[in-house]
């Protein structure tokens, strides 16, 4: 099997956004605290309370399920005839063929109107932002849009472009 060919274009993008990482730290620490209550100071919680091996367990599981999510990142890859967006960490990959592209543009855009960060699919079209509000805006042949956030949105678009030219000519 032939090795596959490097990416003219490679951007990896952590999702850094403060208030996100914080909001998804309360379950976590929320269980943590009613373990100690719990369990390490020996108060019971409820009427019903959970056993102390669910309060750990469910502890523990929490705290694996938030390092998870806070490790996620945006990867753009721009391969021979292909762009190709990884949300590494979630096991998610989309490819985009160059020769559904009709028109590439770097943009500067409200995160708020595409819907948030991660991946959103709006009544616009399709958007991958990890953060910022520069990107790269797809216009596909069949008529929809494609948005996909980069810090180095000149870079990628003009690689896309050349790509497309290459491959028409």
């Amino acid at each position: 099997m032939p090795p596959k060919p490097e990416p003219s274009f490679y951007e990896e993008q952590p999702f850094r956004q403060l208030r996100l990482r914080i909001l998804t730290a309360i379950p976590p620490v929320v269980m943590t605290l009613l373990a100690i209550w719990q369990v390490g100071l020996g108060h019971r919680w409820g009427k019903q309370p959970m056993s102390n091996a669910s309060v750990m367990g469910w502890g523990i599981f929490l705290w694996i399920v938030y390092l998870r999510l806070i490790t996620v990142k945006l990867i753009t890859e721009l391969r021979p005839g292909e762009l190709r967006v990884v949300m590494r960490g979630l096991w998610r990959s989309y490819r985009i063929p160059l020769n559904k592209v009709k028109k590439a543009d770097a943009v500067t855009f409200d995160v708020r109107s595409w819907g948030g960060y991660g991946i959103r699919s709006t009544s616009r079209g399709t958007a991958y932002i990890a953060g910022g509000s520069q990107g790269v805006e797809l216009q596909l042949v069949g008529g929809g849009v494609v948005l996909i956030g980069s810090g180095h949105s000149n870079e990628l678009a003009s690689g896309i472009a050349k790509q497309m030219a290459s491959s028409s000519a």
